[in-house]
């Protein structure tokens, strides 16, 4: 399909294997690549009859069935210094930058604050939607603000911080304005100097030992405990954690604890606890089992594994099963990570 006027050219029936990490044998009814501002404005203009489907890295998306109307993987590059003073900078990221690549640029360069966020597979636009995080800390703990355009009547909106309703693994983009913005751009606080650094959680502060604790010593040591919890999706199709951990209030964790004393959680708030999901499933004794062509990975147990020529539905059978079985023994829902189209 050629769009006459533009000259954008749409592809028809488009394989979206090779650009889902889960490596799902799906296609699109139309497909295209974004590399400009413009562009984005001119083919959500031309094709506003059309269901409009955007994908990043394909790192968080479990596709379950042949995908109808237009699907756009932004591709908008580009890391640039906004702002700076002595202490901090402000660092403009174009969506399509890969993230692991701009945490690296960050390292390298001495700003501070997102090395506990190394190897988190994806592209910057998707961090915002998912406020993601690990080890201690959160994208919005950085954030300042994001560009998005519309995708009804192609107009600019900035969000601050506060505006994107930042939640566990969740904001504005995945709730209330769910398929309703296209984010272009996110702006980071990042630290020059007077780094806070966070080895708190899990076992940062182990992987580091004797080394001297800075940037890149951080960021080292989260991917080394990263590469070893985590398969390659480029070998085994997986999205990484594929379910959040589910927060309780204090009398449910408690109730838990007295039946279940090796239970692990730990407090988020005065009354709240977060447990941790990949508990829940190896106690269930799925860490390492598979079912047909799905399986759960065997080093860590909040990952669903691709084991060769699996289907979308496949994966969302053994996720469903789960899910089913960890409520009818905790009564704790599991909720999914990833979004699942």
């Amino acid at each position: 399909m050629l769009n006459r006027g533009s000259g954008l050219e749409i592809k028809n029936n488009y394989s979206l294997e090779k650009l889902n990490t889960f490596g799902l044998d799906v296609a699109s009814e139309f497909f295209y690549i974004v590399k400009s501002l413009r562009e984005l404005k001119i083919v959500l203009r031309e094709n506003k009859t059309k269901k409009i489907t955007i994908i990043g890295g394909g790192s968080n998306i479990l596709f379950t069935k042949f995908l109808d109307g237009l699907c756009l993987k932004i591709d908008l590059k580009g890391i640039d210094v906004v702002e700076e003073n002595k202490n901090n900078v402000v660092v403009k990221v174009m969506a399509g930058e890969n993230w692991h690549d701009f945490v690296k640029w960050s390292v390298n360069k001495g700003f501070g604050g997102v090395e506990n966020l190394s190897l988190i597979p994806g592209l910057v636009g998707a961090a915002p939607i998912q406020n993601i995080g690990a080890y201690g800390v959160e994208l919005k703990d950085v954030f300042v603000s994001c560009e998005t355009v519309n995708i009804k009547d192609q107009t600019e909106k900035e969000f601050d911080e506060k505006r994107c309703l930042f939640g566990y693994r969740t904001s504005r983009f995945k709730t209330i304005d769910k398929n309703i913005y296209v984010i272009i751009s996110i702006k980071l606080r990042l630290t020059k100097k007077k780094h806070k650094y966070n080895i708190s959680y899990g076992s940062v502060k182990e992987e580091i030992g004797n080394r001297k604790i800075n940037l890149k010593s951080i960021s080292k040591a989260v991917i080394k405990i990263r590469k070893s919890k985590l398969p390659d999706t480029n070998f085994i199709g997986n999205c990484g954690s594929f379910f959040k951990n589910p927060v309780i209030n204090e009398k449910k964790y408690f109730e838990l604890k007295n039946m279940y004393p090796s239970i692990s959680a730990f407090k988020v708030e005065k009354n709240q606890y977060k447990v941790s999901a990949a508990w829940l499933i190896e106690y269930l004794k799925y860490k390492g089992k598979s079912i047909g062509n799905v399986g759960v990975y065997k080093n860590q147990a909040l990952v669903l594994v691709n084991l060769g020529g699996a289907t979308g539905k496949e994966v969302l059978y053994l996720a469903d099963k789960i899910t089913s079985e960890v409520y009818s023994t905790f009564q704790i829902s599991l909720q999914p990570e990833v979004e699942i189209l």
